[in-house]
């Protein structure tokens, strides 16, 4: 299974935990006639995360001890027909613990993926958000298809295990076929156990969603904090709901200009680039880098390893061994974050001793597999949410054209990106686009904030999405940085901006640089 082609910052939340409940189907419910704006939450105690948002223990309350509630909200399963059938989303929040005169309403967050459960993600990152807190609730949510948000079902768990190790980056026709065969097998999976809610799971159904999470909420306008995905996600609300854009920062950005093509290049670049990054820290170091005396050394070392497993992978979590492409995701997801570089190293020493086992622990947390060999639903909800807004789709012949520009973008990540657009190939829904609109004339201001060492939204993308949203909308923000997003950084200079705007209303200066 490829990159997600529109990535998530959500899975960060749990690789820590990896490294030291069942999916849930459609819930829909008859036409009830229920007025859906005037809906009354029944916030309670939050019940343990379902398999599907990736397991675990009910959220504990936060340092000043405010416990996190928990609720659903009724929405349309089809936003072209409200008055039928409807669908249930689960939300999150922590109450305001500022002066109640103070408050300025709800502050809703979407971490990324798409696919990315909100109820588990926001009681992770909880605690950093607690200067916000002061004066908003943060709320969250699973997405439709997310979760228990009408989460998408596809494979089972066995199946995955096997899904996920196949090989992504097939030498002959005869693994290419064998690649286009799992590919087709996986998206007829979905269809069959999920079929009546795959067109409905469109970001401009997410976005219509949010709006009436607003209204339910009694707010206004939509404060929001879109992270990875969530800016897109962000851009498609403004670009409906103009309006209706309250305070709004969007982090970790996605470039609304690419189709779905352009963004596997541009990750393949920014991947590169991540790993260029750490292996001239890794090199940097006082001590001798363990993996490498150069940063090509260390490249090199990477490469010749992948090779080796693609001939014969080595024990991981017993019983499943490390495969090419297993080693590929796993390397991927710790260059999210500059705080995952330290695993790599051990991961790659290990590897290089015969054990794929921290190698493979990363792999598991990009692909949403749980220690108990449970899988969260966040991959198939990805590719469901990708292909119903994507429109292209792609041969092995239209691969084939490309790995060239591929490889050059990327000699370790290259093929891997390439193959993954087959993702939507004879998927059940046609995409919608080729590109979000997420034009917003008339909305209040949006603060975009880019990272110039984003693996996974190059930090080119904040201006495009500058660009996109239109005059006296976007702001941009630049972080010198590395890693996915710019505010879990905990960079101060990116907190005062963010929380300036947010819990102030002062937006920063246009092409502000923190450092």
């Amino acid at each position: 299974m490829p990159i997600p082609s529109r990535p998530r910052a959500a899975a960060l939340a749990v690789t820590a935990a990896l490294l030291s409940a069942s999916l849930a189907a459609c819930s829909s419910d008859s036409k009830d006639g229920v007025d859906l704006p005037s809906q009354k939450l029944s916030w309670k105690d939050c019940p343990a995360p379902s398999d599907s948002e990736g397991g675990g223990a009910s959220p504990s309350p936060l340092p000043d001890g405010t416990d996190w509630q928990c609720a659903t909200m009724k929405a349309p399963l089809d936003w072209d027909d409200p008055k039928g059938d409807t669908i249930k989303l689960a939300l999150i929040r922590a109450r305001a613990s500022g002066d109640k005169d103070r408050r300025i309403g709800s502050l809703i967050f979407n971490f990324g993926g798409p696919g990315g459960s909100g109820v588990t993600s926001l009681p992770a990152f909880g605690t950093d958000y607690a200067k916000l807190r002061t004066r908003y609730d943060l709320v969250s949510f699973d997405p439709r298809g997310v979760g228990r948000s009408a989460g998408i079902e596809c494979e089972s768990d066995d199946q995955l295990d096997d899904y996920f190790e196949q090989d992504s980056t097939p030498d002959d026709t005869a693994e290419q076929k064998k690649l286009v065969d799992n590919v087709t097998a996986f998206n007829n999976a979905c269809e069959k156990n999920s079929g009546k809610v795959l067109p409905h799971v469109r970001t401009t159904d997410a976005a219509r969603d949010m709006d009436l999470m607003r209204q339910v909420l009694g707010d206004d306008k939509l404060h929001y904090f879109g992270i990875s995905y969530g800016t897109e996600l962000g851009g498609v609300y403004a670009h409906l709901f103009p309006k209706n854009v309250g305070r709004a920062v969007f982090d970790g950005v996605v470039d609304p200009s690419q189709d779905s093509e352009q963004s596997s290049l541009g990750q393949a670049e920014g991947f590169q680039l991540a790993l260029d990054n750490y292996a001239k820290d890794c090199t940097s170091k006082t001590e001798d880098c363990p993996v490498g005396d150069t940063p090509q050394e260390v490249k090199d070392k990477i490469a010749k390893l992948l090779r080796e497993l693609d001939e014969k992978p080595i024990p991981g979590i017993f019983p499943r061994e490390l495969t090419q492409t297993a080693a590929t995701n796993g390397i991927a997801q710790s260059l999210y974050s500059q705080d995952f570089w330290e695993y790599l190293t051990e991961g790659l020493q290990q590897a290089y001793d015969g054990d794929g086992k921290i190698l493979m622990a990363l792999s598991d947390s990009m692909n949403g597999r749980n220690e108990d060999g449970s899988y969260s639903n966040i991959q198939a909800a990805n590719v469901s949410i990708n292909c119903a807004d994507d429109k292209p789709r792609y041969t092995t012949a239209d691969v084939e054209a490309k790995l060239p520009e591929f490889r050059k973008a990327s000699a370790l990540f290259g093929d891997y990106l390439a193959w993954g657009m087959l993702g939507c190939t004879d998927w059940a829904v046609d995409g919608a686009a080729d590109r979000p609109d997420v034009s917003a004339s008339g909305s209040a201001p949006i603060l975009v904030v880019g990272n110039t060492g984003d693996p996974a939204t190059p930090y080119e993308g904040a201006k495009k999405m500058v660009d996109a949203l239109g005059d006296g909308v976007g702001v941009e923000l630049t972080y010198k940085g590395q890693g996915h997003g710019a505010y879990d950084s905990g960079n101060k200079c990116v907190h005062n901006a963010v929380n300036g705007y947010l819990l102030g209303g002062k937006v920063p200066a246009e092409g502000t640089v923190c450092s």
